[in-house]
């Protein structure tokens, strides 16, 4: 596990405090993000949806860090619940997005659950795009602030029995490419981290099985170390090995390779 350096815990205060949101922050790399962030001293939004985790989470942060925090329980794939989120951080200098809730599915598409398909696009790509239009706005008027947004190794091709997950994350580091960019002017910071499979809930929810797997604490650090330095990043071995090991393959042969990995993680649903 990669430790957080003080130098890099001054870095991020200073260019990222006093508040950084946190959505999915109950599991996974959303978690790991926001323990990081705590440790550097962030005052914190923790949204996901279940209120006893994250009040269990608030708690166990407050004592152990000495920071602030703010829940809000609430579900991003209603436009209500992305009204909440932004309504609660009104009042508060927030100065970093971590847009990391997401879950993914797998399988057939044409089997697939079409409500179940359209609540994954809400949550991974329109509450996205919802919040980072919002604090865009809010980041302007600052001096330096951050948004992080959650890519994937599965978003630089098409990954058949993973069609629509992997469509959604094409789109979060398409935007997050082109933020970069755009944003740079107003010294706000974009990062489109592209992780391989992490352990957590994302494939008991995805219905997958995965034999190998980086826990969130491989990659948290190199998440944050990375922010501000570069608009992507490749965290953790086994995700740079999953991505540089098919750099210069051609991308109809992407779509191959891609298709004997999913097949093996879903060999139980076809």
């Amino acid at each position: 596990m990669a430790k957080i350096s003080n130098a890099e815990k001054q870095r991020l205060s200073a260019d990222y405090g006093a508040w950084a949101v946190v959505t999915g922050a109950t599991s996974g790399i959303g978690l790991e993000l926001a323990e990081r962030l705590a440790e550097a001293g962030l005052d914190l939004v923790l949204n996901a949806r279940r209120k006893e985790a994250l009040a269990q989470l608030s708690v166990r942060l407050q004592s152990k860090y000495g920071i602030k925090t703010l829940v809000v329980a609430a579900d991003l794939s209603e436009s209500t619940g992305v009204a909440q989120l932004i309504e609660a951080t009104r009042d508060l200098d927030v100065g970093l997005l971590v847009a990391s809730a997401g879950f993914g599915t797998s399988g057939y598409f044409i089997k697939s659950d079409l409500p179940a398909e359209i609540n994954m696009l809400r949550v991974n790509c329109e509450a996205v795009l919802h919040l980072v239009h919002h604090f865009s706005q809010v980041f302007k008027k600052r001096n330096r602030s951050g948004i992080i947004l959650m890519s994937s190794i599965v978003a630089f091709q098409g990954v058949p029995y993973s069609a629509h997950y992997s469509a959604t994350k094409a789109y979060i580091q398409s935007l997050a490419e082109a933020l970069a960019y755009e944003l740079k002017a107003y010294n706000i910071d974009v990062l489109a981290p592209s992780p391989g499979p992490v352990e957590g809930g994302f494939a008991q929810r995805a219905n997958m099985n995965m034999s190998a797997a980086m826990k969130p604490s491989d990659i948290g650090v190199p998440i944050l170390n990375a922010l501000g330095r570069q608009s992507s990043v490749v965290p953790g071995a086994l995700s740079k090995l999953l991505v540089y090991s098919l750099r210069t393959v051609p991308r109809w042969a992407k779509v191959r390779i891609m298709t004997l990995v999913m097949r093996g993680m879903t060999a139980h649903q076809l």
